[in-house]
Protein backbone atom coordinates (compact mmCIF):
# COMPACT_ATOMS: atom_id res chain seq x y z
CA UNK A 1 0.00 0.00 0.00
CA UNK A 2 0.97 3.68 -0.22
CA UNK A 3 1.54 5.78 2.87
CA UNK A 4 3.17 9.10 3.75
CA UNK A 5 6.27 8.65 5.88
CA UNK A 6 9.41 10.44 7.08
CA UNK A 7 12.80 8.94 7.94
CA UNK A 8 14.24 12.07 9.59
CA UNK A 9 12.91 15.08 11.44
CA UNK A 10 12.71 18.32 9.51
CA UNK A 11 10.56 20.50 7.30
CA UNK A 12 7.72 19.38 5.02
CA UNK A 13 10.19 18.20 2.40
CA UNK A 14 11.15 15.18 4.53
CA UNK A 15 7.72 13.68 3.79
CA UNK A 16 7.72 10.89 1.23
CA UNK A 17 4.98 8.81 -0.35
CA UNK A 18 6.34 5.27 0.02
CA UNK A 19 5.34 1.64 -0.43
CA UNK A 20 4.69 0.05 2.96
CA UNK A 21 3.35 -3.17 4.39
CA UNK A 22 -0.33 -3.12 5.18
CA UNK A 23 -1.14 -2.89 8.91
CA UNK A 24 -3.60 -5.34 10.43
CA UNK A 25 -6.20 -5.07 13.15
CA UNK A 26 -5.05 -6.58 16.44
CA UNK A 27 -7.31 -7.26 19.42
CA UNK A 28 -9.62 -4.36 20.17
CA UNK A 29 -8.76 -2.59 16.91
CA UNK A 30 -10.25 -2.20 13.46
CA UNK A 31 -8.62 -1.54 10.10
CA UNK A 32 -10.16 0.79 7.55
CA UNK A 33 -9.66 1.46 3.90
CA UNK A 34 -8.92 5.16 4.36
CA UNK A 35 -11.02 7.58 2.34
CA UNK A 36 -9.78 10.76 4.02
CA UNK A 37 -7.37 11.73 6.82
CA UNK A 38 -7.48 14.85 8.97
CA UNK A 39 -4.50 17.24 9.02
CA UNK A 40 -3.65 18.38 12.55
CA UNK A 41 -0.92 20.64 13.98
CA UNK A 42 0.37 17.66 15.99
CA UNK A 43 1.22 16.00 12.66
CA UNK A 44 3.77 18.64 11.66
CA UNK A 45 4.95 19.23 15.22
CA UNK A 46 5.99 15.57 15.42
CA UNK A 47 7.54 15.70 11.95
CA UNK A 48 9.63 18.68 13.06
CA UNK A 49 10.90 16.69 16.04
CA UNK A 50 9.10 18.63 18.74
CA UNK A 51 9.12 16.49 21.87
CA UNK A 52 5.49 15.89 22.73
CA UNK A 53 5.48 13.43 25.61
CA UNK A 54 2.17 11.84 24.69
CA UNK A 55 3.37 11.06 21.15
CA UNK A 56 6.73 9.26 21.08
CA UNK A 57 8.12 8.86 17.55
CA UNK A 58 10.21 5.99 16.20
CA UNK A 59 11.72 6.62 12.77
CA UNK A 60 10.79 5.95 10.05
CA UNK A 61 7.34 7.11 11.03
CA UNK A 62 3.96 7.40 9.42
CA UNK A 63 1.89 10.56 9.63
CA UNK A 64 -1.61 11.32 10.85
CA UNK A 65 -4.02 10.21 13.55
CA UNK A 66 -7.49 11.10 12.27
CA UNK A 67 -9.30 9.28 9.47
CA UNK A 68 -12.60 8.26 7.99
CA UNK A 69 -13.14 5.21 5.84
CA UNK A 70 -14.70 1.79 5.42
CA UNK A 71 -14.05 -1.04 7.88
CA UNK A 72 -12.25 -3.96 6.21
CA UNK A 73 -10.80 -5.85 9.21
CA UNK A 74 -12.20 -6.31 12.70
CA UNK A 75 -9.88 -7.39 15.51
CA UNK A 76 -10.66 -9.92 18.23
CA UNK A 77 -13.03 -8.68 20.91
CA UNK A 78 -14.48 -5.85 18.84
CA UNK A 79 -18.27 -5.63 18.81
CA UNK A 80 -20.82 -3.33 17.26
CA UNK A 81 -18.99 -2.77 13.96
CA UNK A 82 -18.65 -4.93 10.85
CA UNK A 83 -16.71 -5.05 7.61
CA UNK A 84 -18.23 -2.51 5.22
CA UNK A 85 -19.33 -0.01 7.89
CA UNK A 86 -18.37 3.65 7.34
CA UNK A 87 -16.59 4.99 10.44
CA UNK A 88 -14.46 7.90 11.62
CA UNK A 89 -11.92 7.87 14.40
CA UNK A 90 -8.34 7.98 15.62
CA UNK A 91 -5.38 5.70 15.04
CA UNK A 92 -1.87 5.97 13.66
CA UNK A 93 -0.25 6.62 10.27
CA UNK A 94 -3.58 7.59 8.73
CA UNK A 95 -2.11 9.37 5.69
CA UNK A 96 -2.25 5.99 3.95
CA UNK A 97 -4.45 3.66 1.95
CA UNK A 98 -5.10 1.50 5.04
CA UNK A 99 -4.87 2.40 8.73
CA UNK A 100 -5.64 0.79 12.08
CA UNK A 101 -7.96 2.72 14.40
CA UNK A 102 -7.91 2.52 18.18
CA UNK A 103 -11.12 4.54 18.65
CA UNK A 104 -14.02 5.02 16.26
CA UNK A 105 -17.70 5.71 15.78
CA UNK A 106 -20.14 5.16 12.97
CA UNK A 107 -20.36 8.10 10.61
CA UNK A 108 -23.56 10.13 11.00
CA UNK A 109 -25.90 9.95 8.02
CA UNK A 110 -25.26 12.56 5.35
CA UNK A 111 -21.65 13.22 6.36
CA UNK A 112 -19.00 12.81 3.66
CA UNK A 113 -15.72 11.01 4.34
CA UNK A 114 -13.84 14.29 3.86
CA UNK A 115 -15.98 16.04 6.45
CA UNK A 116 -15.86 13.11 8.89
CA UNK A 117 -12.05 12.96 8.81
CA UNK A 118 -11.93 16.50 10.16
CA UNK A 119 -13.75 15.78 13.42
CA UNK A 120 -12.01 13.24 15.72
CA UNK A 121 -9.04 15.08 17.24
CA UNK A 122 -10.58 18.54 17.13
CA UNK A 123 -13.75 17.48 18.93
CA UNK A 124 -11.82 15.51 21.55
CA UNK A 125 -9.56 18.53 22.09
CA UNK A 126 -12.47 20.96 22.22
CA UNK A 127 -14.35 18.89 24.80
CA UNK A 128 -11.18 18.37 26.84
CA UNK A 129 -10.14 22.04 27.05
CA UNK A 130 -13.68 23.19 27.72
CA UNK A 131 -13.70 20.88 30.71
CA UNK A 132 -10.28 22.02 31.86
CA UNK A 133 -10.95 25.74 31.61
CA UNK A 134 -14.03 25.30 33.80
CA UNK A 135 -16.30 27.94 32.27
CA UNK A 136 -19.94 27.35 33.17
CA UNK A 137 -23.24 28.16 31.45
CA UNK A 138 -23.94 31.89 31.64
CA UNK A 139 -20.24 32.76 31.83
CA UNK A 140 -17.96 34.16 29.10
CA UNK A 141 -15.11 32.32 27.39
CA UNK A 142 -12.41 34.02 25.31
CA UNK A 143 -10.95 31.94 22.46
CA UNK A 144 -7.73 33.07 20.81
CA UNK A 145 -7.45 31.48 17.37
CA UNK A 146 -11.15 30.70 17.11
CA UNK A 147 -11.55 30.06 13.35
CA UNK A 148 -9.57 26.80 13.05
CA UNK A 149 -10.88 23.29 13.56
CA UNK A 150 -10.68 23.22 17.37
CA UNK A 151 -11.98 26.77 17.62
CA UNK A 152 -14.92 25.97 15.35
CA UNK A 153 -15.82 23.04 17.59
CA UNK A 154 -15.32 25.00 20.82
CA UNK A 155 -17.59 27.82 19.66
CA UNK A 156 -20.43 25.48 18.72
CA UNK A 157 -20.17 23.22 21.78
CA UNK A 158 -19.97 26.26 24.07
CA UNK A 159 -23.07 27.73 22.41
CA UNK A 160 -24.87 24.41 22.94
CA UNK A 161 -23.94 24.59 26.65
CA UNK A 162 -25.09 28.18 27.14
CA UNK A 163 -21.60 29.70 27.36
CA UNK A 164 -21.00 33.10 25.74
CA UNK A 165 -17.88 33.22 23.56
CA UNK A 166 -15.59 36.00 22.37
CA UNK A 167 -13.39 34.82 19.50
CA UNK A 168 -10.30 36.36 17.94
CA UNK A 169 -9.32 35.67 14.34
CA UNK A 170 -8.06 37.42 11.23
CA UNK A 171 -10.17 40.02 9.40
CA UNK A 172 -11.36 37.50 6.78
CA UNK A 173 -12.87 35.24 9.45
CA UNK A 174 -14.94 37.72 11.44
CA UNK A 175 -18.25 36.87 9.77
CA UNK A 176 -17.42 33.16 10.09
CA UNK A 177 -17.06 33.50 13.88
CA UNK A 178 -20.27 35.50 14.15
CA UNK A 179 -22.04 32.79 12.17
CA UNK A 180 -20.99 30.31 14.88
CA UNK A 181 -22.52 32.51 17.58
CA UNK A 182 -19.39 34.27 18.85
CA UNK A 183 -18.62 37.91 19.43
CA UNK A 184 -15.74 38.43 17.04
CA UNK A 185 -12.71 40.68 17.01
CA UNK A 186 -9.40 40.78 15.17
CA UNK A 187 -5.86 40.28 16.39
CA UNK A 188 -3.46 43.17 16.44
CA UNK A 189 -3.06 46.42 18.28
CA UNK A 190 -5.87 47.19 20.70
CA UNK A 191 -7.35 43.68 20.78
CA UNK A 192 -7.24 43.48 24.58
CA UNK A 193 -9.23 46.71 24.88
CA UNK A 194 -11.72 45.48 22.29
CA UNK A 195 -12.29 42.32 24.34
CA UNK A 196 -12.67 44.32 27.56
CA UNK A 197 -15.40 46.38 25.93
CA UNK A 198 -17.67 43.32 26.14
CA UNK A 199 -17.16 42.90 29.87
CA UNK A 200 -15.47 40.37 32.19
CA UNK A 201 -13.90 37.19 30.85
CA UNK A 202 -14.29 34.07 32.99
CA UNK A 203 -11.83 31.82 31.14
CA UNK A 204 -9.65 31.78 28.05
CA UNK A 205 -8.28 29.27 25.55
CA UNK A 206 -5.13 29.73 23.48
CA UNK A 207 -5.61 27.65 20.34
CA UNK A 208 -3.13 29.37 18.02
CA UNK A 209 0.10 29.87 19.98
CA UNK A 210 0.20 33.50 18.93
CA UNK A 211 2.19 34.69 21.95
CA UNK A 212 -0.81 36.07 23.85
CA UNK A 213 -0.61 34.07 27.09
CA UNK A 214 0.24 37.13 29.22
CA UNK A 215 -2.73 39.03 27.80
CA UNK A 216 -5.09 36.10 28.39
CA UNK A 217 -3.95 35.90 32.02
CA UNK A 218 -4.44 39.65 32.34
CA UNK A 219 -7.98 39.46 30.95
CA UNK A 220 -9.05 36.55 33.16
CA UNK A 221 -7.10 37.67 36.22
CA UNK A 222 -5.83 34.16 36.98
CA UNK A 223 -3.42 31.87 35.07
CA UNK A 224 -5.46 28.88 36.27
CA UNK A 225 -8.37 30.15 34.16
CA UNK A 226 -6.34 29.90 30.95
CA UNK A 227 -5.57 26.72 28.96
CA UNK A 228 -3.29 26.47 25.91
CA UNK A 229 -2.95 23.74 23.32
CA UNK A 230 -0.42 25.62 21.20
CA UNK A 231 2.16 27.45 23.34
CA UNK A 232 4.71 25.07 24.87
CA UNK A 233 5.97 27.94 27.05
CA UNK A 234 2.58 28.48 28.71
CA UNK A 235 3.51 26.60 31.94
CA UNK A 236 6.29 29.14 32.57
CA UNK A 237 3.50 31.67 33.18
CA UNK A 238 1.44 29.29 35.32
CA UNK A 239 -0.90 28.37 32.48
CA UNK A 240 -1.90 24.77 31.82
CA UNK A 241 -0.69 23.25 28.56
CA UNK A 242 -3.17 20.59 27.49
CA UNK A 243 -1.59 17.95 25.29
CA UNK A 244 -2.81 14.58 26.55
CA UNK A 245 -6.04 13.25 25.07
CA UNK A 246 -8.97 12.28 27.21
CA UNK A 247 -11.52 9.64 26.28
CA UNK A 248 -11.56 9.59 22.48
CA UNK A 249 -14.45 7.06 22.23
CA UNK A 250 -16.62 9.29 24.42
CA UNK A 251 -15.68 12.35 22.35
CA UNK A 252 -16.55 10.56 19.10
CA UNK A 253 -19.91 9.48 20.50
CA UNK A 254 -20.71 13.04 21.54
CA UNK A 255 -19.49 14.38 18.19
CA UNK A 256 -21.70 11.96 16.28
CA UNK A 257 -24.71 13.01 18.37
CA UNK A 258 -24.05 16.75 17.89
CA UNK A 259 -23.55 16.29 14.14
CA UNK A 260 -26.69 14.19 13.77
CA UNK A 261 -28.72 16.86 15.60
CA UNK A 262 -27.32 19.63 13.42
CA UNK A 263 -25.54 21.29 16.36
CA UNK A 264 -22.00 20.84 15.09
CA UNK A 265 -20.56 21.43 11.63
CA UNK A 266 -16.89 21.95 10.80
CA UNK A 267 -16.31 22.90 7.16
CA UNK A 268 -13.46 21.51 5.07
CA UNK A 269 -11.39 24.46 3.91
CA UNK A 270 -9.20 22.49 1.53
CA UNK A 271 -8.53 18.91 0.47
CA UNK A 272 -5.17 17.49 -0.64
CA UNK A 273 -4.04 14.29 -2.33
CA UNK A 274 -1.58 11.94 -0.59
CA UNK A 275 1.10 13.36 -2.90
CA UNK A 276 0.37 16.85 -1.51
CA UNK A 277 0.99 16.07 2.18
CA UNK A 278 3.92 18.50 2.33
CA UNK A 279 1.72 21.32 1.02
CA UNK A 280 -0.96 20.41 3.57
CA UNK A 281 1.62 20.71 6.38
CA UNK A 282 2.92 24.04 5.08
CA UNK A 283 -0.60 25.44 4.97
CA UNK A 284 -1.49 24.05 8.39
CA UNK A 285 1.61 25.54 9.96
CA UNK A 286 0.87 28.92 8.41
CA UNK A 287 -2.45 28.99 10.27
CA UNK A 288 -5.42 31.19 9.38
CA UNK A 289 -7.51 28.10 8.74
CA UNK A 290 -11.29 28.31 8.54
CA UNK A 291 -12.40 24.85 9.60
CA UNK A 292 -10.33 21.84 8.55
CA UNK A 293 -7.78 20.56 6.05
CA UNK A 294 -7.91 16.93 4.98
CA UNK A 295 -5.95 14.44 2.89
CA UNK A 296 -8.14 12.56 0.41
CA UNK A 297 -7.08 9.00 -0.38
Amino acid sequence: MKRVSYAEFGGPDVLRLVDAEEPHAGPGRIRIAVRAAGVNPVDWRLREGQRLGAHPVELPAGVGQDAAGVVDEVGAGVEGVAVGDPVFGEGAATYAEFAVLTAWARMPEGLSFEEAAGYPSVVETALRVLGQVGVRPGQTLLVSGAAGGVGSAVLQIARERGIAVIGTAGPANQDYLRGLGARATTYGEGWVERVRWWGPVDGALDLAGAGVIRELVELTGDPHRVVSIADLGAPELGVRFSGVAGSVPDALTEAADLIARGRLHIPVERSYALTEAAAAHRDSRAGHTRGRRVIVV
